[in-house]
């Protein structure tokens, strides 16, 4: 699943290739996720112009003129294209074509990537949001037993943060995935909260850097722990992967708090 990363990176280039065009129509394909009719968002989007792409949490936003929002969240294993003239792109969910003649297209052979017409603000700050920082997670660790890794991947206290980049910013943070929340002492939440920063800015600008156009996939080859081609840390422990629904790559350098 794409991470904030990753969308942030999509981000910059939808905005940069669509920004000022016009919608001419939208086209509907798999009406089952939408929280609206397609007749309703054809009607709501059709003559607007494109404003901006940005990112906001783990979901990708597509802001109007009118001041309309299309979401798109994209799942495991949504994608996005862009096209001209006709598209031929197969698993389509959405597509928004312009009056020039180009396209957007969501797709997803699940069929479980979701557009969703002016979403509802979000309670949990973004990862990338100051608003997430030390006293914001301190406060949320201090009242629970649950193991740091899982805090962080819920959406409903932090977003943005998935599997990959979570086993990353424990890392560099020296805490033990396995941790209980409550027993992290306050100078590893301050570390907690700068490799949050720091792992996800970088691996922003390590993806752009190398996919300057990248609108689908995930960059995933610069990680330094979450890497099934890497077996040892820079510091040359050995990594290892706790098998679950998710896996977890961490190292014997990281400390358990419990």
């Amino acid at each position: 699943m794409p991470e904030l990363p990753d969308l942030q990176a999509f981000s910059y280039t939808l905005h940069k290739k669509l920004h000022g065009k016009t919608v001419e129509a939208v086209i509907v394909h798999n009406p089952k996720k939408l929280n609206v009719s397609p007749e309703v968002l054809q009607s709501q989007l059709a003559g607007q112009t494109l404003q901006k792409v940005y990112r906001d949490g783990k979901e990708l936003y597509i802001k109007f003129g009118g001041g309309d929002i299309l979401a798109l969240h994209l799942m495991l294993h949504g994608k996005l294209f862009l096209f001209e003239g006709k598209n031929t792109n197969k698993y389509s969910i959405i597509e928004l074509l312009f009056t020039d003649g180009s396209g957007l297209v969501l797709t997803d052979f699940q069929g479980i990537a979701t557009p969703t017409l002016n979403p509802e603000e979000k309670e949990a700050p973004d990862a990338a949001d100051d608003k997430a920082g030390v006293d914001y997670l301190s406060a949320k660790l201090c009242k629970t037993k649950t193991a740091v890794k899982t805090v962080l991947l819920d959406q409903k206290i932090i977003r943005g943060i998935g599997n990959a980049y979570a086993d990353e910013i424990l890392w560099h943070a020296g805490i033990s995935p396995f941790s209980a929340g409550n027993k992290i002492p306050a100078e590893k939440i301050k570390d907690l909260a700068q490799a949050i920063r720091s792992v996800l800015k970088d691996a922003e600008e390590k993806i752009l850097a190398s996919n300057p156009d990248i609108i689908n996939g995930e960059v995933r080859d610069f990680m330094l722990i979450h890497n099934a081609k890497k077996k040892n840390s820079p510091t040359g422990a050995p990594i290892l992967i706790k098998e679950a629904s998710r896996k977890t790559y961490y190292t014997e350098e990281q400390t358990l708090y419990s």
